[in-house]
């Protein structure tokens, strides 16, 4: 039997693997299984805590419910964090991540402060197919123009300025632009809006996941993005269908700061010969 964590950011939650000592491998087949919410623990996506490759104390693998392995999770990296920190007594750690090194520390009221690094805005870090203004991307979907951002937090965010978030066809639109013919890797996609300039309503469909309750790369993007339109200082509270995260772009080098809370739901041990049945 092999134990897990059962955590959430905000909603957004995980199924999280200690492989430090048993070399845990997933593949495809077995994160899909685990995730699977009707004969698996389910969740949003599966984590497995890794021997650091180059650098920190841990390196984080990270796969969507789908089974693909991605990037990059803002909320999974607090969550990791948390563990690491109780881990090892102390207030701060680094962890690898296919999307680079994150930078952690505790903050006050119990809180994860990640330091996401500076966003990647030129057309071949996110990536898009070609060379555009990655500010100002039309998109036509329905008969209908929408004008997106496109941000690289480690992974490709698609970010659609709204009037009300709480109106969008999240379900019909976000899998439309996932799967859009500029985004090579597919996306991740934010439609917000702007309840004042330090206070952004957001909605998510995750590459690969579908409609989660946060997304903390989602977050950092859509708060870069707001910037870079206009519509939002370089701080600013956004609030998810889970809760609110606090996003920083620092001037002084560009990186972007998320804060946020992490919760244990419970433990639990898994029988991983078993999945090959509910795969």
């Amino acid at each position: 039997m092999t134990p897990f964590y059962k955590m959430h950011g905000l909603g957004n939650d995980f199924v999280v693997f200690d492989g430090r000592e048993n070399g845990l491998v997933l593949d495809e087949n077995a994160a899909r299984a685990i995730a699977d919410r009707r004969r698996g623990v389910g969740c949003d996506q599966v984590i497995v805590i890794e021997r650091p490759n180059s650098g920190g104390e841990a390196f984080m693998r990270i796969y969507n419910s789908s089974g693909d392995e991605v990037e990059a999770c803002g909320n999974a990296a607090r969550c990791v964090a948390r563990l690491l920190m109780e881990e090892k007594h102390k207030p701060f750690v680094t962890i690898d991540t296919r999307g680079g090194l994150l930078v952690c520390q505790e903050s006050e009221a119990d809180l994860v402060t990640i330091d996401m690094g500076a966003p990647g805005l030129a057309w071949n870090e996110i990536p898009l197919t070609r060379e555009m203004d990655t500010a100002a991307i039309p998109l036509l979907l329905e008969n209908q123009e929408f004008i997106a951002t496109a941000v690289s937090m480690g992974n490709p965010h698609c970010v659609i300025f709204t009037e009300n978030a709480e109106r969008v066809p999240l379900g019909k639109l976000g899998p439309e632009i996932e799967h859009h013919k500029f985004f090579p890797v597919r996306t991740n996609v934010e439609f917000v809006q702007a309840l004042t300039p330090e206070r952004l309503r957001m909605r998510v469909w995750e590459r690969g996941a579908g409609i989660t309750q946060a997304c903390g790369t989602g977050a950092c993007a859509a708060l870069v993005a707001a910037c870079r339109r206009g519509l939002s200082p370089r701080a600013a509270d956004i609030v998810l269908d889970g809760g609110v995260l606090n996003i920083v772009w620092r001037a002084e080098d560009d990186h972007v700061l998320m804060t946020g809370p992490t919760s244990l739901s419970f433990t639990g041990e898994l029988d991983l010969a078993s999945l090959e049945c509910i795969a």
